[in-house]
């Protein structure tokens, strides 16, 4: 008796890694891109749009915060716009600062870029569309999340006064 219950524990022991691997695919979870910060991410494009989020001082106004990454690795491309979409058509946007993205590099607007945003709906808590135009990539669409400036996370962040 205590052979078999011996052999069955063995069994039970090798077999257990091998049945548990089943859930793990290439479509498992941990495979999947995960953003755990507040701004949201679209990679449809050429050049992808990260974390992008409006960081408002006061309601009515903001700075547009991403990180745009050129996955081209041959040719530059340049951020040719940031617009209002939709509900949102209204919102003005003006852009300064480096526009220009390296083959295969990024431009993060939070350190470089200089990109206010001034419209009625421009209120944390509230998501605003955005298209972000580029030279040579396809022009990315994402709803920025707006957050206020008074969150620790984005006190260094500059916003228009």
């Amino acid at each position: 008796m205590t052979v078999r219950r011996s052999i069955a524990a063995a069994a039970v022991l090798l077999t257990a890694p091998v049945l548990s691997s089943c859930g793990v695919n290439f479509g498992a979870q941990t495979d999947q891109p995960y953003n755990p910060a507040v701004g949201v991410d679209n990679r449809d494009g050429s050049v992808d749009v990260l974390n992008a989020l409006i960081v408002s001082g006061t309601n009515g106004s903001g700075t547009v915060v991403a990180t745009l990454v050129n996955n081209d690795q041959q040719q530059k491309d340049t951020l040719s716009g940031v617009t209002g979409q939709g509900k949102d058509k209204n919102v003005q946007v003006k852009v300064s600062g480096p526009t220009e993205i390296t083959p295969d590099g990024l431009l993060n607007l939070a350190t470089k870029g200089g990109i206010s945003a001034t419209g009625k709906r421009i209120v944390p808590g509230n998501f605003v569309t955005l298209q972000f135009t580029f030279q040579n990539g396809d022009a990315v669409t994402v709803d920025a999340p707006v957050v206020s400036q008074s969150n620790p996370d984005y006190s260094d962040v500059k916003v228009p006064s």
